[in-house]
């Protein structure tokens, strides 16, 4: 009769557990299958990927130079061109955003590569010059975000 008790997995879908230090009809006697002594062979003893056997790492031998700036604001970048294609009166980063134009959560920038030919009311976080004075010669208006 067939019941919880009589029920087991399939064969070979098992292995015994590794019994190491279990004397040495356990096939892992004696060093337990760490090798001969060595930093390897002692216990709580585990290296980083960096670690080369105690010579100077190689993170530390070459030199530092360099520096990153934290306060650094980084722009996503648009120009005029990409702006025509937009029918829109006004645009802003939520726009451009749900156009694709822009990543989420990025400050955006408009630079004056291509014309723009009808008047557009543009919000961004930075213009260029160039953008700024095509964008009120065709009689839009620009508004600058904090």
């Amino acid at each position: 009769m067939l019941d919880l008790s009589s029920l087991r997995p399939p064969r070979g879908a098992t292995k015994k557990r590794k019994r190491v230090g279990c004397g040495p009809g356990s096939g892992h006697g004696k060093t337990s299958g760490r090798g001969h002594k060595g930093a390897k062979a002692r216990s709580g003893k585990e290296f980083t990927s960096r670690f080369e056997g105690g010579q100077t790492p190689f993170y530390r031998r070459i030199p530092k130079r360099g520096f990153k700036n934290p306060f650094k604001k980084e722009y996503e970048i648009v120009n005029l061109a990409a702006l025509n294609e937009i029918k829109e009166k006004e645009i802003n980063p939520k726009i451009l955003r749900e156009k694709g134009l822009v990543k989420k959560g990025e400050l955006v920038k408009i630079l004056g590569e291509g014309e723009i030919s009808s008047p557009l009311v543009i919000s961004a976080h930075a213009f260029s010059k160039s953008a700024r004075e095509k964008i009120e010669k065709a009689g839009g208006k620009v508004i600058i975000l904090p």
